[in-house]
């Protein structure tokens, strides 16, 4: 039987942590192997406590965004790649873009999440989606780095929800009862303790969509996460 796995593919630390937490741990409890890539150690951007420290250097913000980093997808279960692109700007090398590629076809993932298509607010995230939908596109080429033997299917793309979802064209298409992940969301949340103001925020986010969420299924649920398609669905019936 093939592993079970999924791959998510962040800018920052906190991205996969607000966004998809819920969904890497839930899929790790029911037996997925899930591998995070996380683009940039958000150092610059999501940092601004540490820029407050006299003579603070840019390799000490790097490295306590990694031990968060890391400290988070433990908790949730998962594993986890660190690009070091820089952020604010955040920008791949040709190398990194081929190592993603590599990740694809190693992992062979079952679903890949990522960040919307648009967000006027951080460039960083429309930039990290377009990578990993061209890694996606590229890893389908049978003459990028040959192999008869390779088996690879391009797996479908779930695009998380963004910080302020109206202006990121973000229209939720999916809602994943979480609810039986919540607490370890939660703990991965106090990781990210120079984030706090966010922990109620995003909070607030999963309370919304666990009530859409019941109200679109007719089921009892109270957390949700939001994700919109990339792809259309294939199925064989409606029902």
């Amino acid at each position: 039987m093939a592993e079970k796995t999924g791959l998510v593919v962040s800018a920052h630390p906190g991205d996969f942590v607000w966004r998809a937490g819920g969904a890497i741990a839930l899929h790790v409890k029911q037996g997925y192997r899930v591998k995070i890539v996380c683009l940039a150690y958000g150092e610059r951007g999501e940092s601004q406590w540490a820029w407050k420290k006299a003579g603070v250097k840019l390799e000490d913000v790097k490295a306590q965004r990694r031990e968060e980093s890391q400290k988070a997808a433990e908790i949730l279960g998962a594993e986890i790649e660190f690009f070091d692109a820089g952020d604010y700007p955040l920008r791949a090398t040709e190398e990194m873009l081929d190592r993603l590629v590599d990740i694809y076809r190693a992992v062979k993932p079952k679903f890949v999440l990522t960040h919307a298509l648009e967000d006027p607010y951080n460039f960083d995230h429309p930039l990290a989606s377009h990578i990993a939908q061209e890694a996606r596109i590229i890893a389908q080429a049978a003459g990028h780095k040959p192999d008869p033997d390779r088996a690879y299917t391009a797996p479908p793309v779930f695009l998380f929800e963004p910080h302020q979802p109206e202006q990121c064209n973000f229209k939720p298409q999916v809602i994943l009862n979480i609810d039986e992940v919540w607490e370890t969301k939660y703990k991965a949340f106090q990781i990210l303790a120079a984030q706090k103001h966010l922990w109620e925020y995003y909070t607030r986010v999963a309370l919304n969509r666990g009530m859409q969420g019941g109200r679109n299924a007719g089921i009892a649920m109270t957390y949700g996460e939001a994700y919109q398609r990339l792809f259309p669905s294939v199925v064989s019936t409606l029902s």
